[in-house]
């Protein structure tokens, strides 16, 4: 029976995480939630002998109330299914709105469980997100002048996390206190100290700094008493599994290398210029696709099946001059799913998704279940295996803004 449940606000957000947790040495599984409507939706029951669960969700851009419901119902499914400590994983650059929707979830989440304080703990050193004095950076460059700055659903105008939490927790500011850099290099017993210091002065979200990932592990040691934690998937890999890592060794199967990109991310577009440099591809626009569906979607499978270039890239954007509106974001996902879709069908068995709105519209469509994990092709990255009608189906759900810029490429050639 697991005893660890987790809630993640999109696909690729709850696979990131289920691979640190897999590193870690839980035997882990990831459950599709609900989708955009609220509706409740598994891909698969909780497999035999999980150590912990991943609920996967679509809820970072959902209006608040609803994504606080589906979040709350994945943790009542949790529940019934014997997780005892709780985790809810957001994204490393706080993707959110001055309304939420990571205070407001983690709220209702503490407050469902009876608990008293959580840690709010983004950083992901090995992909270059720290915390340093409650001020999150992206790189060198603080959160704000990052290219997040620019993000089309959550623009992030601010870096500091204790002033981004105030307005979406019910206690503002008294709600909210920081744990310094200095505390953290003096230990896990210094910072339970200050964790517990915070909640007696009222506080009940306690912005952590983390530079390195010895901070987090120091983390994930002073808060082994807490039922919950927030934060991205670095955390993680400070929490104690019960076995070694439970990372499957496949081979991917041969045929068509076919990459399917939805997001507009920086560093997506970096992926898709470089894969584009040795292979071939195809851009597909919401215009036309809104035009003759059918038609730039048939000419997309075509082409993949065809090509002998490896990869072949069906891509939405390749460069920051490329601009997608946010009201095109949909019928794009529903074009990529259905690429997916009609690949699969025509017997292709691997494929790259990069862009967790992306990655989701394709899961739900080929309806895999639940997912074996593979190792790490980058931080966060990697292959999993899933079963669709009996036979096995090889994905890489790729966060927008993650991977190298050569991932597109490697990705194949590691998993050859």
């Amino acid at each position: 029976m697991a005893t660890l449940g987790a809630i993640a606000d999109d696909l690729t957000g709850a696979t990131d995480l289920a691979i640190t947790l897999t590193s870690a040495g839980f035997r882990t599984t990831v459950v599709l939630g609900a989708d955009a409507d609220g509706e409740r939706r598994t891909l698969d029951a909780v497999t035999d002998g999980a150590d912990a669960v991943v609920v996967a969700l679509k809820s970072r851009t959902m209006p608040v109330d609803e994504a606080v419901k589906v979040s709350l119902d994945a943790l009542a499914w949790l529940r019934g299914a014997g997780c005892e400590r709780f985790y809810v994983k957001y994204c490393s650059t706080f993707d959110s709105t001055s309304d939420g929707n990571i205070g407001p979830v983690s709220e209702a989440v503490l407050e469902a469980l009876g608990e008293e304080v959580t840690v709010i703990a983004p950083a992901f050193p090995a992909n270059r997100r720290t915390v340093y004095r409650g001020h999150l950076f992206v790189g060198d460059q603080p959160l704000d002048e990052s290219p997040m700055r620019h993000h089309p659903l959550t623009p992030m105008t601010d870096s500091n996390l204790l002033r981004l939490l105030e307005p979406q927790v019910s206690r503002g500011a008294d709600d909210v206190a920081l744990v310094p850099w200095p505390v953290v290099a003096e230990g896990a017993d210094a910072v339970r100290a200050a964790i517990g210091a915070a909640r007696e002065s009222g506080a009940r979200f306690v912005v952590v700094d983390a530079l390195r990932d010895a901070d987090l592990r120091t983390l994930a040691a002073a808060t082994d008493d807490l039922r919950l934690l927030t934060g991205g998937s670095a955390l993680a890999q400070g929490l104690t599994g019960p076995r070694a890592d439970d990372l499957a060794e496949f081979t991917l199967p041969g045929g068509p290398r076919v990459v399917l990109s939805g997001s507009a991310s920086r560093a997506t577009q970096g992926q898709v210029r470089h894969a584009l440099s040795l292979g071939a591809g195809r851009r597909i626009r919401a215009a036309e696709l809104r035009s003759d569906f059918e038609s730039v979607v048939s000419a997309a499978v075509t082409a993949a099946l065809d090509s002998e270039d490896v990869p072949f890239v069906v891509y939405a954007t390749a460069s920051p001059e490329d601009v997608v509106d946010t009201a095109d974001a949909p019928v794009i996902e529903q074009a990529l799913a259905e690429i997916a879709e009609r690949l699969v069908a025509a017997g292709t068995r691997a494929l790259l998704v990069a862009g967790g709105e992306t990655s989701g519209a394709v899961v739900r469509r080929l309806g895999v279940g639940s997912l074996a994990l593979g190792p790490e092709v980058d931080p966060g990255v990697a292959w999993m295996r899933g079963l669709r009608d009996g036979e096995d189906i090889h994905l890489m759900l790729k966060s927008g803004n993650f991977g190298a810029e050569d991932l597109f490429v490697r990705a194949w050639e590691e998993g050859a």
